[in-house]
């Protein structure tokens, strides 16, 4: 416990030497990584990017931080809302109880892609301007976004999060943050499903009796390549929740590179290229690492003296 205690310290501390509201150094990095239609509870700290969107008190989407200053979800989550209906809350982990590690924030705008519309479900993405700037924790920090031209092979595991409904129809979301693991599936395939509604600005995952279902929308899917953890895509939308034979549906992050990046310029993003087969991966971070050696270095040297 001391150790933990003290490793943690630590982190806050060199964060925050390294000048770390500097996103491009810490994204997509969970210290306490070691579920959601057949998910299972998150641990405390295990996805520090995850958000929830509230309005009067109530979570309605999920999304994710990806600067000190924006979160990334999806654009049908807010047809019919204002930014200043909405609190976003970071680091947490039950939507009641004892949260010691969370923080809210307001919302002073929000920008749905033009192209987004609820009949064809295209381009479902939005970024939220939060009213002030988060410092980052171990609790707290951005993710990775999957830079332009990015490919996620069939069977590429990944990781849907968020508070959204255990089963289709279900009248309680779950009180704990979910998990869920599930592999990509062909657009091919899930075009058929859907009957040609599919497009190159979607990305589908699916496994028996796993899926993200109302209360997700907005939440990120990611995926664990090398040591970072890099946002794939934002859950947007399904046929109910886990039916065999229909994929869950993800606006696909690669494509919205340049997009998101004309609305957000004083803090650089930490865009990711990844390329995988489904099998194996690799990436390149599309960003300024320099700072991220010397952190771990000097962590290391600390963990030595512990």
């Amino acid at each position: 416990m001391t150790f933990q205690i003290t490793l943690h310290v630590a982190v806050t501390i060199l964060l925050n030497i390294a000048g770390c509201l500097c996103q491009s150094d810490v994204c997509g990095q969970a210290p306490s990584n070691t579920k959601i239609v057949g998910g299972a509870d998150a641990t405390e700290g295990s996805w520090p990017w995850q958000a929830s969107i509230q309005t009067a008190g109530s979570h309605f989407c999920g999304g994710s931080l990806i600067n000190k200053d924006w979160v990334l979800s999806a654009a049908h989550c807010f047809q019919s809302t204002t930014a200043s209906n909405i609190k976003v809350y970071f680091g947490l982990q039950t939507l009641s109880g004892s949260n010691p590690n969370a923080i809210s924030m307001t919302v002073t705008q929000i920008i749905n892609h033009p192209g987004y519309t609820n009949s064809l479900k295209n381009n479902d993405i939005a970024l939220l301007k939060l009213s002030s700037s988060v410092t980052f924790n171990v609790y707290i920090r951005p993710v990775c976004l999957a830079a332009d031209g990015s490919t996620f092979g069939v069977g590429t595991k990944s990781w849907v999060t968020g508070w959204g409904l255990l089963k289709f129809e279900d009248t309680q979301l779950p009180n704990t943050l979910q998990e869920v693991q599930i592999p990509i599936v062909s657009n091919t395939d899930c075009n058929q499903a859907y009957q040609g509604s599919i497009t190159s600005n979607m990305l589908c995952a699916a496994a028996g009796g796993k899926d993200s279902c109302q209360g997700d929308s907005g939440g990120p899917m990611v995926f664990q390549n090398a040591t970072l953890w890099v946002q794939s895509g934002i859950v947007s939308f399904g046929h109910k929740c886990a039916v065999a034979g229909y994929p869950g549906v993800y606006a696909r992050v690669s494509q919205y590179q340049s997009w998101i990046s004309s609305y957000i310029s004083s803090d650089q993003l930490g865009f990711v290229y990844v390329n995988s087969t489904g099998s194996s991966s690799s990436y390149t971070l599309l960003s300024s690492v320099s700072h991220t050696f010397f952190i771990i270095s000097l962590i290391f040297s600390l963990y030595l003296f512990v």
